[in-house]
């Protein structure tokens, strides 16, 4: 298990960017990497490989704690696919079941998802489902359990939510459904920042 749970807004700071998605992402005050230099110290030439490595560092930030073994592993499906490999490899990190629930706006951040399916509160296509690493497919069905709509956090989330539904998912909040609808392509994808997977398909093909 990743061991940025207690420390979620570091990588944040580093690369100077609300990676979270977090509305209280301390970056949105203090715009310039930590340490008493931060404010005032040079932004120095980034190399390709700085380039590729911040990449692959905000993209897999943006999916919580997800580990880099399975961030790895993510890419080498990517690759094995058909089509473009960059737009394969955020298909398959959207089709996560974490990235489902808070895409469909039930809890408030990634980090709540992955804690909102550990403990049980839905099931895809009838089946329990605890593992935030899931893999959906198209067509699948995620219901979210009667009594886990009226917890707090998700009322909350769903009356303050950011951003609406992506296209690639339709979800309806009173009944407590997601259905994947189709692959979702970068454009779809409600990022907090500019995403640039292509560079972290170079960082690992180096």
């Amino acid at each position: 298990m990743s061991k940025r749970t207690k420390a979620k807004h570091k990588i944040c700071r580093r690369q100077m960017a609300p990676v979270c998605g977090s509305t209280s992402c301390p970056v949105h005050a203090k715009n310039y990497t930590p340490g008493q230099h931060g404010p005032n110290g040079r932004r120095g030439i980034i190399s390709d490989y700085g380039k590729q490595l911040r990449a692959k560092q905000q993209l897999k930030k943006s999916y919580g704690n997800i580990t880099e073994k399975q961030f790895r592993s993510t890419y080498k499906e990517a690759i094995r696919l058909k089509g473009d490999t960059s737009e394969n490899l955020v298909g398959l990190l959207e089709f996560r079941l974490d990235s489902a629930i808070f895409r469909s706006n039930f809890v408030p951040s990634v980090h709540a998802a992955r804690q909102f399916v550990n403990h049980k509160h839905l099931t895809v296509n009838g089946v329990k489902a605890n593992i935030a690493s899931y893999r959906l497919k198209i067509g699948d069905v995620i219901q979210i359990k009667e009594k886990s709509l009226q917890i707090p956090m998700v009322i909350q989330s769903l009356q303050g939510a950011q951003s609406e539904v992506p296209e690639y998912l339709k979800a309806d909040h009173k009944k407590g459904t997601i259905e994947i609808i189709r692959i979702p392509k970068l454009e779809d994808i409600p990022y907090s920042v500019v995403m640039e997977p292509h560079l972290v398909i170079e960082f690992y093909s180096r």
